[in-house]
């Protein structure tokens, strides 16, 4: 073994004198604490760029907007743990031949460094600087659309995504007038297949909702959304929800490989091209073997499984691999969505219930065994299904199809 080789497994084991993580929302936090969990000796540092404490993103769509609750900070004693913060302190860049972080307040030398910088909303074009044009993203967004949604505006939502949806929930529980415009011919286009989404339109309408499909917007101007074909849509309040990319415009010129989605690449060890230098959450993309490409996941569940992974290599001396079944939920329209696996190899689509009704279940396969499933009102389904992919057992198709019947006696 060469020096520089026993050097660089020297740094990757709890020999590590100083671990820097970057981003400070749950995939950075939860690095943070499992490496002290998982015995790290050494000094642990958390930097993040808003000044805020550490917080939870999910409930910034429900109990922040609507004011039933304050914040989501974590409920984390940093201090106890040992994990100095740094708050309030952008990133930008990375001289990994230096083993150096560069940040607003200067340089910070790492002996391992972790990316979890997270992804950032897209922008509408045109309407930056527009007054009343909002994202969702951060704990000031949501504190400044709360008094919006207190006056009950009329808001145009773009974007019917998971967290459109999300948010024009939200703002019918709130008495506003809201109307969700989407490019696409339904909602979560981007993320389902249309037989699925389809159903999920009468959603809108049952709420109080005005769904929009094929529709563009054209402009955004004060009091108004413009649309392709002309049409004028009111608008107190303008909630742009198009995505998210990942968070990696500050790692330019750091070497360190990004993929098709401006993502960070990792590998199954969520290792980057640089050396002592990781990523994890929804600024990095890994390789499934259980689903034979290169998954890119931007939901909360994968920003709280992934650190303890990093964790584990960081410290020890087997390295562990990263291979998750994704998970994600939606509390939308008074529905409650969750989705396990990935489905974008799957040969076959079989449903339980009825999608007209309040409770059913999408489940795909792949040479009859069960890859992904979408369950909407039908949670131990969901708990059933998530057990089946990770054993990648062969399934009886026809007994999937009785919602009657619980999904873990389909075995083969």
């Amino acid at each position: 073994m060469s020096e520089q080789t026993r050097e660089t497994r020297e740094q990757g084991t709890s020999q590590a004198r100083r671990v820097v993580v970057v981003g400070a929302g749950m995939a950075g936090v939860q690095t943070a604490v499992a490496l002290r969990e998982q015995g790290l000796k050494g000094t642990v540092t958390l930097i993040g760029a808003e000044p805020h404490q550490p917080y939870d993103r999910p409930p910034l769509s429900k109990a922040v907007l609507l004011g039933k609750a304050e914040g989501s900070a974590f409920d984390v004693d940093f201090e106890a743990l040992g994990i100095e913060l740094r708050l309030g302190r952008e990133a930008l860049g990375v001289r990994p031949a230096d083993h150096e972080l560069d940040t607003e307040a200067g340089p910070v030398p790492y002996d391992v460094l972790v990316l979890a910088t997270g992804a950032e909303p897209v922008r509408l074009p045109g309407a930056e600087g527009v007054p009343g044009v909002h994202l969702l993203r951060t704990l000031d967004d949501a504190e400044r659309l709360r008094p919006v949604l207190a006056r009950q505006h009329d808001i145009v939502v773009v974007g019917a995504g998971w967290i459109g949806a999300e948010f024009a929930t939200a703002a019918r529980e709130a008495g506003c007038a809201v109307t969700v415009v989407e490019a696409a011919d339904r909602p979560l286009a981007g993320a389902l297949p249309a037989e699925v989404a389809a159903p999920m339109a009468s959603w809108y309408a049952d709420s109080g909702a005005v769904l929009r499909t094929r529709a563009r917007v054209e402009r955004v101007e004060p009091g108004a959304v413009v649309l392709d074909d002309g049409s004028r849509l009111p608008a107190g309040a303008v909630v742009v929800g198009i995505g998210a990319r990942p968070a990696t415009a500050w790692l330019a010129g750091s070497g360190i490989e990004l993929g098709t989605h401006q993502e960070v690449v990792t590998d199954e060890h969520l290792r980057t091209s640089a050396p002592d230098v990781y990523a994890v959450g929804d600024c990095a993309s890994f390789p499934s073997r259980r689903y034979g490409e290169r998954l890119l996941v931007h939901h909360w569940d994968n920003a709280l499984q992934g650190p303890r992974t990093v964790a584990a290599n960081i410290i020890g001396e087997t390295p562990a691999a990263y291979d998750p079944v994704p998970y994600f939920w939606s509390e939308q329209f008074g529905r409650f969505v969750q989705y396990a696996g990935h489905h974008g190899a799957a040969d076959r689509t079989l449903w339980r219930g009825d999608p007209a009704g309040p409770a059913w279940t999408v489940c795909w396969l792949k040479e009859d065994r069960l890859v992904a499933l979408l369950a909407v009102g039908r949670p131990r389904d969901l708990a059933q299904g998530r057990r089946l992919i990770e054993a990648g057992a062969p399934l009886h198709p026809e007994a999937l199809t009785d919602p009657a019947r619980p999904l873990k006696d389909a075995t083969a």
